[in-house]
């Protein structure tokens, strides 16, 4: 399901997929990096997002809905040059149309990294 997609492209893994919880770890390398060597933001709001939504799919009935990112904000909380991030998202609430799920990046030494809660839409598939 990943292949040629964002998820393979910046390299993320998926470490543990659950109802309501998901752990996948995104690298620190050329790809996710911004211009002056630091993991660029923008990567960690993919890897949020992607945790998030992933999560969502575990939740809803596939064969009748389909679920999208609705709205994402985070916070950057400290820089890294290198290495590996750790996403951790965890449903926070569930309804019928919509999902809340908080993220959490974390470093090799569990140092938060950036932040996230990502809203979930939920639709009939067409």
């Amino acid at each position: 399901m990943e292949k040629q997609t964002l998820i393979e492209t910046l390299g993320i893994e998926f470490l543990e997929v659950g109802h309501g919880k998901v752990t996948a770890t995104m690298p620190v390398d050329g790809r996710t990096k911004q211009p002056y060597g630091y993991l660029h933001g923008g990567a960690s709001v993919a890897l949020a997002e992607t945790v998030a939504s992933y999560g969502a799919t575990t939740m809803i009935d596939l064969e009748k809905e389909i679920c999208f990112g609705l709205e994402i904000n985070a916070n950057h909380v400290k820089a890294k040059k290198d290495g590996i991030v750790t996403a951790t998202a965890e449903v926070l609430h569930k309804g019928k149309s919509t999902m809340i799920w908080d993220v959490k990046i974390k470093d090799e030494e569990e140092q938060l990294i950036c932040v996230s809660r990502c809203t979930i839409a939920i639709v009939p598939k067409k």
